[in-house]
């Protein structure tokens, strides 16, 4: 795996921030491998991500508070205004997994992981219904079932927590978890759910997608990754795809094209996600 540290800012645009990253980066020994940017003309915002080889790099990066790039980072930090914050490739996150009963998208996730797509570590599976067990054990990851029902959603929540606590997971993925977690949950973990959505947002929101897609005679169907926020299926957006269908298609068709549509542009969006490609701003995302 290559080490590489990556630096992901975003402030008030104004002049002279890409030449003053890049030459703090060149004067503190580093090469820069990547650097992508984007001035947003309606929020005033500068987003940037600079990935850069830090062999030679004059700071200390094994400290995992980074106090030493503090330290020196600071400066820059307080003259434009930044919010920062440096991550490290060879860092591989810790990602629970929560599923119901489709296994599509928990089936692509495991086997993209297992081929080193997925620079993460999987520690636990979650689930309120038993069926992926063998999904799991032929993986070789712990699956815990916790039923959940009207009347014990909060006792539910609270073991799921205490499980995210335990792994020490750094992010949680909604891999078709049909359940509606609440604003407490939510809250906890800002920018660190990733859920997949069955329609290309906002259309066609709520039970019955395909079948609502089916009955409008609609040309095209898609899926929506998105963090996930207090306001259902509203959360800044990571990633979207569509594919074409016609008169021709039933509804099981829809369905079949719209899975496959689902489990891709999930695990786009976690493969982001882990990379450290995405920078929010407001309800957005920059996917660098």
């Amino acid at each position: 795996m290559k080490n590489s540290a990556i630096l992901l800012v975003s402030c008030p645009d104004q002049k002279g921030e890409v030449a003053t990253i890049a030459d703090f980066v060149y004067r503190r020994c580093g090469n820069i491998l990547h650097a992508d940017e984007h001035a947003d003309e309606e929020s005033g915002l500068f987003l940037m991500r600079v990935e850069f080889d830090p062999k030679d790099f004059d700071i200390d990066l094994t400290d995992k508070d980074l106090a030493d790039f503090t330290k020196h980072f600071t400066p820059i930090a307080e003259k434009f205004q930044m919010n920062w914050r440096l991550a490290q490739s060879s860092h591989r996150p810790r990602m629970i997994i929560l599923v119901s009963k489709y296994d599509h998208c928990l089936v692509d996730l495991l086997y993209r992981h297992q081929s080193g797509e997925l620079a993460c570590e999987i520690p636990l599976i979650i689930s309120n219904h038993p069926d992926n067990q063998p999904i799991a054990d032929f993986y070789k990851i712990p699956y815990t079932v916790i039923s959940i029902t009207k009347d014990n959603k909060r006792q539910a929540e609270e073991q799921i927590q205490s499980l995210i606590e335990d792994h020490k997971a750094d992010f949680m993925v909604l891999a078709r978890y049909m359940q509606i977690l609440s604003n407490v949950f939510v809250n906890r973990y800002p920018q660190c759910i990733i859920n997949i959505h069955h329609s290309f947002l906002p259309a066609f929101i709520g039970a019955r997608p395909y079948h609502q897609a089916f009955e409008r005679g609609v040309k095209l169907i898609g899926a929506t990754s998105h963090y996930v926020t207090e306001v259902l299926d509203d959360g800044p957006i990571i990633e979207q795809d569509v594919v074409r269908v016609s008169h021709r298609d039933t509804v099981d068709d829809l369905i079949r094209k719209g899975r496959d549509l689902e489990k891709v542009v999930l695990s786009r969006a976690v493969r982001w996600h882990v990379e450290n490609r995405i920078l929010l701003y407001g309800n957005k995302t920059a996917v660098f």
